[in-house]
């Protein structure tokens, strides 16, 4: 696809396009065999975190040297997703739906300067507050924080661009802008941990953490170089408080992702310590991977749904696209649990206990079927500006989360943890099932897929119950391997579906 031109970041279509055929097209961009397809490769692109993420930990776990060490980088990260969750007002929400409905990037580009000036003034305020809120996270290490809170800055920047480039369909960019400050944050910040091995612990965490601010920095220049925003229209009140108004109840749906993604890690510092963190943490990056991936679906997949304007179309695109979703998690489910045996072991230690952490990542991994329900309802909500009613369910999700941490770490220690962010999970996709009521009717899954996840669940955790000596986990990992050829089956014929 051609570079940007200053007036239109995308020509896919053309300004004399009916009306007509442009939901025809836009209909045909949501279906499953455009989401399945060009549609996945976006997924396989932004998922790039998540590999790169993966490939590190058991360097970072062999090279640091202890689980206080992982602790203290797992709490770091913990507050980075928190300030991503904040300083951007949901306006980055804001420029790709804005893009999509429009079909022309005008006023998304005017959005997306306004988000970035947003973004750094609120890290500014983060930053002079720091001595009063960064005791209650358990900081001790200030130059660890003080990178972390200034990578909110470049990575703001990267949220935007991404967002414009992904509704103008520029795949290229997309992955290019993706692979400079993603896998090459993780490439950067092992790097210069390992070029400085002597330095583990503490300082170790604070070289890995500059590598991931300076990629992300490099990545925010180039991406806001491709989609160029401009200053016209973010100055403008009248063009901005739209925007404001919709993307403000989505700091609080974000924050609800936070804490069901971070907040049982503070949890687990406060009542803990930072081992059992650096413990969780292993298990947790294991066992998340399949909710991470419907995540990055959702956010990928909002502007193809939101640029079809038929509301009863648009619920059966994206029911059919959950059960399908949802088919695809079985031989996932099963491959992780299967396979986490092993993979524990590799990436971790001795010292992190790894037999002791597979019913941890059990229970985290079926948070995925639990996120694929609630990914669906709420990408509706989104793309109908019912953004206040997935506040309101934020705030009671994320108490609850919290409340059962409270109650459960100090009992189960990490799987309790894990058991409240599952219960969680269910807690927001309930909620947010009932919120949608009066959108329409939503098809519901089938009888025969709910008895296929029930089953695929309970076999899984049979497995948990077997021994965990060489010979088993040898015969598990091959079983696990085995899973994969399902999973691509099942992906193909998803590319035929209409």
């Amino acid at each position: 696809m051609s570079a940007a031109s200053p007036a239109r970041l995308s020509d896919e279509v053309p300004p004399e396009q009916t009306p007509t055929a442009r939901q025809d097209e836009a209909q045909a961009q949501a279906s499953g065999s455009t989401l399945f397809g060009r549609g996945m490769l976006y997924v396989v692109v932004a998922g790039v975190q998540l590999v790169s993420s993966a490939l590190a930990s058991p360097v970072l776990a062999h090279v640091l040297g202890d689980p206080a060490a992982l602790g203290t980088l797992a709490l770091a990260i913990a507050l980075h997703q928190l300030l991503m969750a904040v300083v951007l007002l949901g306006l980055d929400h804001a420029v790709v739906l804005r893009y999509a409905q429009d079909g022309d990037d005008r006023a998304a580009r005017g959005l997306a300067t306004a988000a970035l000036l947003v973004a750094t003034a609120a890290t500014g305020l983060v930053w002079s507050t720091a001595p009063w809120w960064a005791p209650a996270f358990g900081f001790t290490d200030r130059p660890v924080l003080l990178l972390t809170v200034l990578w909110t800055v470049p990575t703001a920047g990267v949220f935007v661009a991404l967002g414009l480039l992904l509704a103008a369909d520029r795949l290229r960019p997309y992955a290019v802008v993706t692979l400079v400050s993603a896998f090459g944050g993780q490439v950067l910040g092992v790097a210069l941990v390992l070029a400085h091995v002597a330095a583990a612990g503490p300082t170790g965490v604070t070289r890995y953490v500059t590598g991931l601010l300076v990629a992300d920095a490099l990545g925010a220049v180039l991406g806001l170089c491709l989609t160029r925003p401009r200053l016209r229209g973010a100055l403008s009140w009248p063009a901005l408080a739209p925007a404001v108004a919709f993307g403000l109840p989505l700091v609080l749906n974000s924050l609800s992702g936070f804490v069901l993604n971070a907040g049982d890690r503070i949890v687990l510092q406060r009542l803990s310590g930072p081992a059992e963190v650096g413990r969780y943490q292993i298990a947790y990056t294991v066992g998340y991977v399949a909710t991470q991936v419907i995540g990055l679906t959702s956010a990928t997949w909002t502007p193809r749904f939101a640029a079809v304007a038929d509301r009863a179309l648009r619920w059966e695109l994206i029911g059919a696209t959950r059960d399908t979703i949802y088919r695809l998690l079985s031989p996932v489910v099963l491959g992780i649990v299967l396979g986490a045996p092993v993979v524990l072991r590799v990436i971790a230690p001795a010292t992190f206990e790894p037999t002791g952490l597979l019913v941890v990542v059990y229970v985290v991994v079926l948070s995925a079927y639990a996120g694929a329900a609630g990914s669906a309802t709420g990408r509706m909500l989104v793309i109908e500006r019912r953004t206040r009613p997935l506040a309101a369910v934020s705030v009671v999700v994320a108490a609850a989360n919290i409340g059962l941490n409270l109650l459960l770490v100090p009992v189960w220690g990490a799987l309790g943890a894990a058991v409240a962010t599952l219960v969680a999970f269910c807690g927001q996709s309930a909620a947010q099932r009932w919120c949608a009521r009066g959108l329409g009717a939503f098809p519901r899954a089938a009888h025969r897929l709910h008895a296929e996840i029930l089953l695929v669940s309970a076999v899984a955790g049979a497995t948990v119950l077997l021994p965990q000596d060489p010979v088993t986990n040898t015969v598990r990992f091959a079983l696990a391997l085995a899973c994969l050829p399902w999973c691509l089956v099942l992906l193909r014929r998803a590319r035929r579906a209409v």
